[in-house]
């Protein structure tokens, strides 16, 4: 008597996006001159894959033991799913050109951490690299642009999860493409980018001993309102797929893993603006 059982499940995606996904490992394998008949799983096959991975967050032993395939194969068949689709991810400037070009008032930007496995790397001062003292655990911090209904219109490369969202938004660049574009497009943020206040919305900041005046206390609870509405570019991305709750890989991948998620919930939802 069979000591395993065996039941059928559904994808919880649309054909089209898996067809996507496929036609990318296509030319993928195309490109690298891979013949036919050297892989264990096709085009197809491989895109369920990388799929369930990031939707259910299935476990590498699992897919493994599904398709007949170690778990090495299951780990190069997923990075280059990954990769394939993170390099479809649009651009900075491209994104805000995009904003600009559909009206948008206004975009959002904000900070997530994506938690990962304990990463003992060596930062500044002896300071452990990943991890994130304002969230307790480790994790790779990403900004996200997102239009004013909280879409995500980019996101950006992974940086440790120990760095402030301010300088992680200095690094990648934003607050400069941001700054060149407020003539046309209005960046609006909370006070972790303070420092940004010549080029973004962010609240007024309550100092010590003192009170905000009632026109302070009106534009933040505006602002708030306003901006509350962006956050939920970042629930999308993580509620969506559950990759993003844990990433066990290599953390410096995060970003493309994050970009990745961009790339497959703007294809399913037809969506980019």
């Amino acid at each position: 008597m069979p000591s395993s059982v065996t039941y059928t499940a559904e994808l919880d995606m649309r054909r089209e996006t898996v067809l996507f996904l496929s036609s990318l490992l296509h030319a993928e394998r195309r490109r690298r001159g891979t013949r036919r008949g050297r892989r264990r799983l096709g085009c197809f096959v491989q895109a369920v894959l990388v799929l369930r991975w990031f939707l259910d967050g299935t476990r590498v032993k699992q897919l493994a033991a599904d398709h007949g395939i170690s778990g090495k194969t299951v780990y190069r068949y997923l990075h280059e799913g990954i990769d394939v689709l993170a390099a479809q991810a649009p651009g900075l400037a491209e994104a805000l050109e995009a904003a600009k070009a559909a009206g948008l008032s206004h975009v959002n930007l904000d900070g997530v951490l994506i938690p990962t496995d304990r990463v003992s790397t060596p930062g500044p001062n002896g300071a452990d690299l990943w991890w994130s003292g304002k969230h307790k655990h480790h994790g790779g911090n990403i900004q996200v642009v997102s239009a004013p209904d909280g879409w995500p219109l980019w996101t950006s490369d992974v940086r440790p999860g120990r760095q402030h969202d301010m300088t992680c938004a200095r690094e990648h660049g934003i607050i400069d493409a941001l700054a060149a574009a407020r003539d046309q497009l209005t960046g609006l943020a909370d006070l972790g980018y303070e420092g940004a206040a010549y080029v973004l919305c962010v609240p007024v900041k309550k100092l010590k001993g003192r009170r905000l005046t009632t026109d302070q206390q009106t534009y933040n609870k505006l602002l708030r309102g306003v901006r509350g509405i962006g956050e939920r570019a970042n629930a999308l991305l993580i509620t969506r797929f559950k990759a993003l709750r844990h990433v066990s890989l290599d953390p410096y991948r995060i970003g493309a893993i994050t970009q990745t998620a961009l790339v497959l919930l703007h294809h399913e939802n037809d969506r980019t603006t």
